[in-house]
């Protein structure tokens, strides 16, 4: 007979309402329209409020929970923790004659925010393709299957068969020929490169679409290089470069200087689609104020019509038409509610984010401080989770360009003045440095190492060797000059 055990578990459940308000805090601005639009479609109980302006300090009711945390106590301890009631307290490095000001309203006329368009590659490939001349829908099926196997950095590493072998599955007979053809000229898109088989034949592609910036014997040596010495480029053999080609010394180096110059990585290949970026705050600094403004497109929402309260009210309307009526009134409710649930918290972030960034947005990158979500989390009271969900796919325009809010967010060190440095403004100082170095002795990572002490950043010599990876910068000896 099976033993029958009782055993006691305390576990935390989500809520609808909770799950729905981390659902759309962590959507994007156009992607959020798209889900409001998507609701609207599907609730009768729901319409569009055409036009919004609220000022902080005058907040609807929101619900006092997200993600597990208490997200307001009250209408009254937003209104205290303001901008404006803040300002009496600046935090360190704030200009203590600045004033921050935050509205939420619509941008007024003189403002403008700016949306960038991200196309993917295969919008943007498959857009120059329909101009060459020949391409109808059938080499367009063919690109489509091309483009949908390439890898994370636009190779194209497949075997033929695979890609005859899949459009034969779907009816579809294709010659080596054609792929062949179809696959040259989607290397020499723009950017060129991409669907080459291996970085030589990218650098090649890329050295032939380029042709009319060189000279005609750099050109020459050049694709010799690629073509019968890659193996002894890639290693920095240049003695045997030398001795294999037998030309001036000048000759070859400027050659190699020419496939230096190209790029590996000629873009980063998305899948997903193209999307455009639209922030959702414009924050300026005018006559020694700060001012955040939230796209109007932020305020987009919803609520409940008034239309279908008098088939409640009346005795006679059939149950499954009431039943219906206040299910769709529930999911209403929820709905509403969770889209101000997203505004308020974007607004504490944002914020926040004036605050500790004070600097940043007045003078620029250069005095970006470093800062962890835990504070943002304690300055807003609410927990990490709901902060890296707020800052994710969220944009700020600025008078030095769009941001997403994550970029805010950085580790950092000490100077020996005691100031607090931005492991951003670290990697600004090791590429400054790797710009202005001899190119005949370039800096090892000891070199930077030293300077970097000399500006009072005491770093280990690892950790510029780290940066200086992630930066994508070669080491030393790859930086030297050829000759």
């Amino acid at each position: 007979m099976p033993e029958i055990r009782l055993q006691q578990k305390q576990t935390t459940l989500l809520s609808a309402q909770q799950i729905l308000s981390s659902q759309l805090l962590q959507l994007p601005l156009l992607n959020l329209e798209e889900r409001i639009f998507e609701e609207l479609q599907e609730n009768p109980l729901l319409e569009l409020i055409e036009e919004r302006k609220d000022v902080a300090g005058d907040v609807p009711d929101v619900p006092d929970h997200l993600d597990g945390e208490e997200m307001f106590d009250s209408e009254d301890r937003f209104r205290k923790s303001s901008l404006k009631e803040r300002n009496d307290s600046p935090l360190p490095g704030e200009a203590a004659e600045g004033r921050l000001n935050f509205t939420h309203e619509s941008a007024p006329k003189d403002r403008f925010f700016q949306a960038v368009q991200q196309d993917s590659f295969y919008e943007k490939l498959l857009r120059q393709l329909a101009l060459h001349e020949g391409v109808g829908p059938r080499e367009g099926k063919i690109a489509l299957e091309i483009l949908g196997n390439l890898d994370g950095d636009g190779y194209f590493t497949d075997d033929d068969e695979v890609i005859i072998e899949s459009l034969r599955l779907d009816g579809f007979d294709l010659r080596k020929g054609e792929l062949e053809s179809m696959l040259r000229k989607i290397q020499f898109l723009d950017p060129p490169g991409i669907a080459a088989r291996d970085l030589r034949e990218r650098l090649l592609v890329q050295l032939e679409f380029l042709r009319s910036r060189y000279e005609s014997a750099t050109y020459e040596v050049a694709r010799k290089i690629l073509s019968h010495h890659f193996d002894d480029f890639l290693h920095r053999r240049y003695a045997k470069l030398l001795k294999k080609l037998d030309l001036a010394p000048e000759q070859v180096e400027a050659a190699v200087s020419a496939i230096a110059a190209l790029d590996p990585h000629p873009g980063v290949f998305q899948e997903d689609g193209g999307y455009y970026i639209t922030p959702d705050f414009l924050v300026s600094y005018e006559n020694g104020s700060l001012t955040a403004v939230l796209n109007d497109r932020s305020s987009l929402s919803v609520q409940i019509t008034d239309r279908y309260k008098e088939l409640l009210k009346n005795r006679k309307s059939p149950k499954e038409d009431k039943k219906f009526i206040r299910q769709n009134l529930n999911r209403a409710k929820e709905f509403t509610s969770a889209i101000e649930t997203r505004r308020q918290t974007l607004l504490r972030v944002i914020e926040a984010l004036m605050h500790r960034q004070y600097g940043f947005f007045i003078s620029g990158p250069e005095q970006l401080l470093p800062l962890g979500m835990k504070t943002v989390a304690a300055d807003t009271g609410l927990d990490i989770s709901t902060i890296s969900r707020a800052v994710n796919g969220k944009y700020v325009q600025t008078s030095f360009g769009v941001f997403e809010l994550k970029y805010f967010f950085s580790a950092g060190l000490s100077t020996e003045e005691g100031e607090d440095l931005s492991n951003k403004i670290i990697r600004q100082y090791i590429a400054e440095m790797v710009a202005d170095e001899d190119p005949n002795n370039p800096l090892s990572d000891d070199g930077m190492t030293d300077l970097l002490k000399k500006r009072g950043v005491h770093i280990a010599r690892r950790t510029v060797a780290k940066y200086r990876e992630q930066m994508q910068i070669p080491v030393a000896r790859l930086r030297k000059k050829i000759f």
